[in-house]
């Protein structure tokens, strides 16, 4: 699957691509407790996306890294398609 063919709401999600940006992780209040949360961007040959990481995934992979995402979901927030991992996805650097 390719970034430029992601819509909102899709889920089932496996995709290869490169982390361009990485932000510094922060930590935030959810109606889970306290978690960090990083926004990356994720490039492929077809575009770009926001990839947001929760948790232990801030510290798996750096800017730089083609990572492999499985089962992950896309959400609209703010007007931006984002993607994420998810309860249920995996993250790994390829």
């Amino acid at each position: 699957m390719k970034i430029s063919e992601l819509k909102d709401g899709a889920g089932k999600v496996n995709i290869e691509a490169k982390i361009v940006e990485k932000e510094a992780a922060r930590e935030i209040n959810t109606k889970f407790g306290r978690t960090k949360v990083c926004n990356t961007v994720l490039e492929d040959d077809s575009g770009t996306i926001v990839l947001v990481l929760w948790g232990d995934d801030t510290e798996k992979v750096n800017q730089g890294d083609t990572v492999k995402i499985e089962n992950g979901y896309v959400k609209e927030w703010n007007g931006t398609l984002q993607l994420n991992v998810g309860k249920y996805g995996k993250i790994s650097v390829a």
